[in-house]
């Protein structure tokens, strides 16, 4: 995977977890439509809608699915399952090589963060299997913000770079999917785009 870098001095550097730094989303999709389908839903789960929601917080994922699919669904229930189902396979998190070398190779004189989707409980066991938490002091995921402030709002990039100390324009962010694009260029932030799809 070749990473396109833009030309520049960045102060520091965050990124995304699932589908950025670890090769996640496979996972969290097979989780999603099993959790689904144990919610009622007729019809396989669309990829490419499950994709369109990368780094949108997991009860938020739920709802609209839930919307989606026209189903009355108990959001915290189906999240609650979702994410057992997605711990249970946690031990399977491959690193995307690429982006956790360029994150080593910066974290040696700049400070790093991660802004995730993912609730503290799944991110936190996700970092560990993918032995990253010796680079990653500081995580941000949607419970460090205000309820419904999470990504495609640009709270959690600000908040990221506050925690490392660093002007949110004087950050590059990593992410793979739209919404915390969206996010880190409103936080006034340049984005590297990962390919996270194969």
């Amino acid at each position: 995977m070749q990473l396109d870098i833009p030309a520049g001095d960045f102060d520091g550097y965050i990124f995304d977890l699932d589908g950025t730094l670890i090769d996640t989303m496979p996972l969290h999709f097979i989780a999603w439509s099993e959790a689904m389908k144990r919610a009622g839903l007729p019809v396989p789960l669309s990829e490419d809608l499950f994709y369109s929601l990368g780094g949108v917080p997991t009860r938020r994922v739920a709802e609209i699915f839930g919307e989606h699919y026209k189903m009355k669904v108990d959001a915290d229930a189906v999240s609650h399952v979702k994410e057992a189902l997605y711990l249970e396979r946690i031990a399977q998190v491959e690193r995307i090589e690429a982006v956790v070398a360029f994150a080593r190779k910066v974290a040696k004189t700049r400070p790093v963060a991660i802004a995730t989707g993912g609730q503290p409980e799944i991110a936190i066991p996700a970092i560990r299997a993918a032995g990253l938490e010796d680079i990653f002091k500081v995580v941000i995921t949607p419970d460090d913000v205000a309820p419904g402030r999470g990504k495609p709002e640009p709270d959690m990039f600000v908040l990221a770079a506050q925690r490392i100390g660093v002007d949110p324009k004087k950050c590059l962010a990593f992410e793979d999917a739209e919404p915390g694009i969206k996010a880190a260029l409103a936080a006034g932030m340049k984005v590297v785009r990962v390919a996270s799809r194969k």
